[in-house]
């Protein structure tokens, strides 16, 4: 049945098939035994103005005071069936009220197992809807036992129907407050107990004592009981003498409940049902979500949709202005027939084009310059029209990174013969697809074969069903959302425990930018224990990230399931949760310890945030002898070097074991270890070519980058700034040219000797392309910044909105980095004799 709820349904004649109920709704007994909801008993209705308040005149009807004690007999049946029906909904209530006292006792303490804030919206308004029905039950039941034909309960109903307002807000409130739930049982385990089975009491003649129900069965509740209560208004209606002093109380209670059904009936997004399975259970929507597919050979954006016991793959189909919009059905897959192939049998799919790194950074550099020009049109109070255009850019742009950044495979395989490949870029969400279909597997599933029009029926519920209406791009958002934080998240790793046996085991860590997940870092391996003791720091970029992830893994060492797809993760989840990153509570300078637990597995970090503007000061060392923070003169005259020390001996590490390591210079090293390396250069310890020759290669590579962006003034000097933001701006290739190297010219010899000598090896590294992945762009990207970005006395007017992470000037920086990567060798010697006549102020 659809479930598109509306009084207008309900025909003035009565007989209304019963409707189908979402699962785990009881069946209300005036809705299938009331003897109303029989044909032949109930009123034959004219055609009256409004539709509401037939006329009875035949059957049983109480015109004529021929049968008026029937009329008024019925009238009694109808109200001990909702009055039965009325202590079910007041004991889901309670059931659903009962965690919150003690939810919110624990929210104070140390180890809350959710937040105020949480609990506010989860039980959102249920203990307002609990007192006001509880209140009409006490004063509706004694009238109903103690029944004559005088009884008064019109008011009663008005007055229900009167407080509609707090099921408006609950109503609103309802999808978020399922989001919230789910989450919340997915990042911890207490809660997702409690929320798998709430017990409600059963009526007082009932055998059992209690049932357990699902606090998601429970939420819905209150969404199918303003329904119900209008159909009861129906009822008495019908059954009650027009003189009667109940009959325009009740006329207007039946009213205001019609016009607040028809007002919600476009809000609400219950889990409504689809058809019936084979076995004749209602088919249920469990999740969805876009995901991209490979379809012969090319990327298709998907809207996939898991049902109880079926995986649906489709499309949503191009419409005209103002046509409802519908999905088209790509392909499905009964569960009983879908199996997940493992990497090994995998190994003659198709193989994945994974788009190049830069090719993506680029992507999300023009993202975020035409984020900066809406920000300005704003502020400027530009013309909607343009505003509009660069928001339809900007949604094409995000829409093609959602399309081509994935790479993760996930394959689904039929065993009639067929598989499919999505690509997702997140593994939290490839678990979590992954687990919900094994969950329903373990029912007893049957194989069928949809017919066409079952097919088309199912795939025409997908557009009311869905609980993901946008495709995830940030230009979905709306301005008021929260645009997520901008800057550098400092994590400690610190310990795990909870594992039942020995293993050998890491984290990663997800956040969200421009939309969608991605990995960002990754621990050590600990090998064979149950309490890994990781403490490891990382430094995470954040491009408008609202949410931190934490996976735990079990590596896999078993050389038949390593195959050749890079991209195949085969280590094994052990769990996985989730925290919102709260801006004011992250915002502090002081480090923030947490838990997430997942499946019984706790995983202890430490956080602190530094939002764009704080992280990207360079500030001048106090003590002037060590390296980090010096000036570069001063450092090469001590050293008595043209180049530091520091930087030649990075430079010569990773050359000799880390040039083909993947991602060098884009991944983190452990900030715990880049901080020994910085002392030890800094007290110029002898202990320093030990310590190099044992140091994980991403931390030596840190190092060198954390010495660049401390240096108290930047490589390419706050003197020329402006003029190599005006040079990189030139059209004519020979004026910039000429520019440019003028600009190298005119740079201390300390700063240019360096600056040469880390092109060159940038250059090599950007060679191992094919195997390290870092492209010349890739580099620029890194360093660019870290080179050229002004100090803080020079920055003043550069630095806007903390948001403006890719601004103009980030990508001016980047630009000319690249210039000099791709430009032939420079050597000293030829500058410095090619001295062209050229003015020194550009």
């Amino acid at each position: 049945a659809d479930f598109n709820y509306g009084a207008d349904e309900y025909d003035a004649e009565g007989n209304e098939e019963p409707k189908a109920l979402p699962e785990g709704s009881e069946t209300m007994p005036y809705i299938d035994e009331s003897p109303t909801m029989s044909p032949q008993l109930s009123a034959r209705g004219q055609e009256s103005g409004d539709g509401v308040s037939p006329t009875p005149t035949d059957g049983l009807g109480t015109g004529g005071e021929r049968d008026a004690g029937k009329g008024l007999e019925m009238r009694k049946l109808v109200l001990s069936g909702f009055l039965a029906s009325e202590e079910i909904y007041i004991n889901q209530l309670e059931a659903l009220l009962l965690p919150m006292k003690p939810l919110k006792a624990t929210a104070t303490t140390s180890q809350p197992v959710l937040t105020l804030q949480q609990i506010e919206t989860i039980f959102y308004k249920i203990q307002d809807i609990y007192e006001i029905h509880k209140e009409f039950y006490d004063s509706l039941c004694p009238k109903v036992q103690q029944w004559d034909s005088n009884v008064t309960m019109g008011h009663l109903f008005q007055k229900l129907a009167s407080q509609l307002g707090v099921y408006k807000a609950f109503v609103d409130n309802y999808k978020i407050a399922l989001e919230t739930a789910e989450k919340c049982s997915q990042s911890n385990y207490q809660f997702q107990k409690i929320s798998e089975e709430l017990k409600v009491k059963c009526p007082k003649d009932s055998k059992e004592s209690h049932t357990s129900v699902t606090m998601e069965a429970l939420l819905y509740k209150p969404i199918d009981r303003v329904t119900r209560s209008t159909l009861v208004l129906h009822d008495l209606l019908k059954h009650t003498p027009a003189d009667h002093p109940d009959y325009p109380l009740l006329q207007d209670a039946l009213r205001i409940s019609q016009n607040f059904l028809s007002s919600i009936n476009e809000d609400i997004d219950p889990r409504r049902t689809a058809v019936t399975t084979p076995k004749g259970e209602t088919r249920q929507l469990v999740k969805d979500g876009f995901l991209v597919e490979l379809s012969e050979g090319s990327r298709k954006l998907r809207h996939v949709f898991l049902f109880t016991d079926v995986l649906l793959c489709a499309k949503l189909k191009k419409t005209a202005v103002g046509k409802h919009q519908q999905y088209d059905c790509k392909w499905y897959v009964p569960l009983a027939d879908l199996v997940f192939p493992s990497p090994e049998e995998s190994e003659h799919c198709p193989q994945v084009h994974v788009i190049p790194d830069h090719e993506l950074e680029d992507m999300k550099m023009k993202i975020s310059a035409i984020k900066s020009e809406v920000q300005k049109e704003k502020a400027n109070k530009g013309q909607s029209r343009a505003i509009e255009r660069l928001k339809k850019k900007m949604f094409e742009n995000e829409f093609w990174l959602l399309l081509n950044s994935p790479a993760i495979p996930f394959r689904i395989h039929n065993r009639n013969g067929k598989s499919y490949l999505f690509l997702l870029s997140s593994d939290y969400e490839r678990s979590e697809w992954r687990e919900a279909i094994q969950k329903l597997q373990k029912k007893d599933l049957q194989a069928f074969v949809l017919s066409s029009v079952e097919l088309q029926v199912l795939t025409g519920s997908c557009f009311k069903l869905r609980t993901v209406h946008n495709i995830p791009v940030t230009s979905n958002k709306d301005d008021d959302e929260s645009p997520g934080l901008y800057g550098f998240l400092h994590v400690i790793v610190h310990s795990a425990k909870g594992f039942k046996q020995s293993a050998n085991l890491y984290c990663t860590l997800e956040v969200d930018s421009f939309g969608y997940f991605v990995s960002k870092a990754k621990t050590r391996v600990f090998r064979d224990t149950t309490e890994p003791q990781w403490n490891e720091e990382f430094e995470i970029e954040l491009e408008g990230s609202q949410s931190l992830r934490i996976l735990c893994y079990e590596k896999c060492y078993d050389k038949t399931k390593l195959n050749k797809d890079n991209n195949e993760i085969v280590d094994k989840i052990m769990g996985k949760g989730q925290i919102q990153l709260d801006p004011q509570a992250v915002q502090t300078k002081n480090w923030h310890m947490d838990v997430i637990e997942m499946n019984g597995i706790k995983v202890e970090f430490s956080m602190k945030f530094t939002s764009r503007d704080m992280s990207l000061k360079r500030t001048p060392s106090k003590k002037q002898t060590g390296v980090f923070g010096v000036k570069i003169s001063v450092v090469t005259k001590r050293e008595r070097s043209k180049v530091p020390y520091i930087v030649r001996q990075c430079i010569e590490e990773v050359e000799k074991r880390g040039i083909e390591e993947v991602g060098i210079y884009r991944i983190s090293g452990v900030a715990t270890d880049i901080q020994a390396l910085k002392a030890v250069f800094d007290a110029n310890n002898k202990d320093i070519l030990v310590m190099l020759s044992d140091m994980d290669i991403n931390a030596i590579a840190g190092t060198l980058k954390l010495y660049f962006r401390e240096l108290p003034e930047p490589l390419l000097t706050d003197r020329l700034y402006p003029a190599f933001m005006e040079g990189i701006a030139l059209s004519d290739p020979a004026a910039k040219e000429n520019c440019m190297m003028h600009l190298l010219r005119s740079l201390p010899d300390p700063n240019l000797i360096t600056f040469l000598f880390l092109l060159e090896h940038l250059k090599r590294v950007a060679e191992k392309e094919p195997i390290n992945k870092m492209s010349l762009h890739n580099l620029a990207t890194v360093f660019g910044p870290t080179l050229l970005r002004p100090s803080e006395g020079e920055s003043k007017g550069h630095l806007t909105l903390a948001s403006d992470i890719w601004s103009h000037d980030v990508m001016a920086q980047v630009q000319v980095l690249l210039y000099y990567l791709q430009h032939p060798p420079i050597s000293f010697t030829e500058l410095k004799r090619n001295t062209l006549y050229f003015s020194t102020d550009v």
